[in-house]
């Protein structure tokens, strides 16, 4: 692909052109607030919450898969970090932080409506530091499909 196909592959979401040649928004931009969150989490179901710990699962759908047709490294990195933060919440953290680091690795694929399983775990809620462990798992069979690490940064609350 040369570089100039490159470039509009990249900004093809941007000024979009109406009949007359002339540039408008594009839908993108008219996207809710927080629409990315709601987009790869549709379907999810919570099957078990405790203090610490969140178990949820879905099928994949067909809008989060890649060219290859299967989940895409992006919303499972997304999972990773939507499902970790949600276990920070269930030890009774008034917030969720911000991430400081993130890693995932991909070890298997999952296909179009494969059941699939989420798992996060709290493995530290300090006062400035939360560190949570994500496994995404075939529900069917139990193997592993990718592995998550989310370490987030808690900002002290001022005291009024």
């Amino acid at each position: 692909m040369d570089l100039e196909s490159v470039k509009r592959y990249l900004e093809g979401e941007g000024i979009e052109n109406d009949e007359d040649g002339k540039g408008k928004e594009s839908k993108v931009a008219k996207l809710p607030p927080r629409f990315l969150e709601r987009f790869v989490t549709r379907g999810l179901k919570v099957d078990l919450i405790e203090p610490g710990r969140i178990v949820c699962s879905m099928k994949v759908p067909p809008h989060l898969l890649n060219a290859g047709n299967f989940l895409h490294g992006g919303a499972t990195a997304t999972l990773v970090d939507l499902i970790g933060s949600a276990a920070i919440y269930t030890t009774g953290a008034t917030q969720s932080g911000v991430s400081v680091e993130i890693n995932v690795s991909y070890l298997d694929a999952a296909f179009l409506d494969e059941e699939i399983e989420i798992e996060s775990k709290t493995l530290r809620v300090g006062k400035a530091v939360a560190v949570v462990s994500v496994e995404l798992r075939k529900k069917k069979s139990g193997k592993m499909i990718a592995q998550g690490r989310h370490t987030k940064y808690l900002a002290p609350r001022p005291k009024l």
